[in-house]
């Protein structure tokens, strides 16, 4: 971890917090699209590969952050309090031109209070899920956060409601999903035989995720290639992993299994049903049209919580978008070998059940409305910022 507070620039300074993958990859198009819009911008705060990659000084690493659940949070408490205590510092010794905070609620509305006390604006992209549970937690929203940018179209009459200023900027994920080649060409790029059945395997992009869910997926893997003897596997490296936090038990298993990180949504077009634990990926997977069982597990305190708290009939974001169960949720004991595997085989083997779940799943894309949510968001966090976006000259680099 870093502890330097960011140095001085030209140009307005930025803080932005993603503390886990989904959210790494959509602050690194946001700042891209800022980027065109004011190329003296600097970002500073939490993020990933992706973030660095578009230029954010990441001062804490967001694969360090990325866990879910109560019992989960405790344990990783040192670490998450130590990055908590450093963007503190910043913002009250350096303060930013504006907070960009994406998702991550427990650790977000935190940090917001403390910019709020210091006169710093906060721009929320992403909007935590608390018309799904805990919503009372609009009305502290709506003290700390200058303006709510929403990726889903429910939620901004959700926040009008409130009292929040609110702008429904589009899903980013209309803009990064756009697969063009077909499922037999997809196979091929990955080495893999487009005449054998092919399961993806996504086990998430949190540590305690892939220890709680990874043996799960692999127990029914191998149950899946008992059936299936020629049956194929592939599995995306999220960025907030390593390989050694997912190769070594693939072996151990005994399953050859193809593992990548580029290209995940050819990935997704070049299998016939995925193993997906619930997150933001079911969406990708949707927008895709592979059709995928959803499974997730909790620590049982955590699952006992969320039980009493959530609001809505479904844990899919897919399923959540489109209004009703289209593809199946496991969760807790559901979530068992046995279960995933036998919902994976009537994937493979009934053509009529596939093909209604994949004609469902194209009618989620129309839901999201229009794309632009990057480009829609940095327009708001310069106007935050006081650069009039009307007048900004889209900057390009040099070759």
């Amino acid at each position: 971890m870093d502890n330097k507070i960011s140095a001085e620039h030209n140009g307005r300074r930025i803080m932005i917090v993603a503390g886990e993958a989904s959210g790494d990859i959509y602050g690194a198009d946001l700042v891209r699209e800022a980027h065109k819009l004011d190329h003296e911008l600097h970002f500073f705060g939490i993020g990933g590969t992706r973030m660095r990659e578009a230029g954010v000084d990441t001062l804490v690493d967001s694969s360090v952050m990325a866990v879910v659940g109560l019992v989960e949070v405790i344990k990783h408490f040192d670490v998450i309090s130590a990055a908590f205590k450093m963007l503190k510092r910043i913002i009250l010794e350096a303060p930013p031109d504006l907070l960009v905070l994406i998702d991550y609620p427990g650790f977000n509305l935190r940090l917001a209070k403390v910019a709020k006390k210091a006169g710093v604006k906060v721009l929320y992209y992403i909007s935590p899920q608390i018309w799904a549970w805990r919503q009372g937690r609009v009305k502290k929203i709506a003290r700390l956060v200058d303006h709510m940018a929403v990726i889903l179209p429910f939620e901004a009459p959700f926040y009008q409601k409130a009292g929040v200023p609110v702008t429904f900027v589009g899903h980013p994920m209309l803009d990064l999903v756009a697969v063009s080649i077909d499922r037999a060409v997809a196979a091929t790029s990955f080495s893999l035989d487009p005449l054998k059945k092919t399961v993806g395997l996504f086990p998430g992009s949190r540590h305690n995720e892939i220890e709680r869910l990874l043996p799960v997926i692999i127990a029914a893997a191998v149950r899946l290639k008992e059936r299936f003897p020629d049956i194929q596997f592939i599995l995306p490296l999220a960025s907030t992993l390593k390989s050694d936090d997912i190769v070594p038990q693939l072996k151990a298993a005994g399953l050859d299994v193809t593992t990548t990180r580029d290209r995940i949504h050819d990935m997704i077009r070049a299998c016939d049903a995925v193993i997906s634990v619930s997150g933001t990926v079911t969406l990708e997977i949707a927008l895709v049209g592979t059709p995928m069982v959803i499974i997730y597990k909790l620590s049982p305190l955590t699952y006992q919580l969320a039980k009493r708290l959530i609001k809505v009939p479904n844990i899919g974001l897919c399923n959540i978008v489109a209004g009703e169960t289209v593809v199946q949720e496991l969760i807790q004991d559901q979530a068992n070998s046995e279960t995933i595997a036998s919902e994976i085989e009537k994937l493979l083997t009934d053509r009529s059940y596939h093909t209604a779940i994949a004609h469902k799943l194209g009618d989620v894309r129309a839901k999201l409305g229009c794309g632009g949510a990057s480009v829609n968001t940095a327009r708001i966090a310069l106007s935050l910022c006081g650069i009039n976006t009307d007048s900004a000259v889209t900057y390009t680099e040099s070759p």
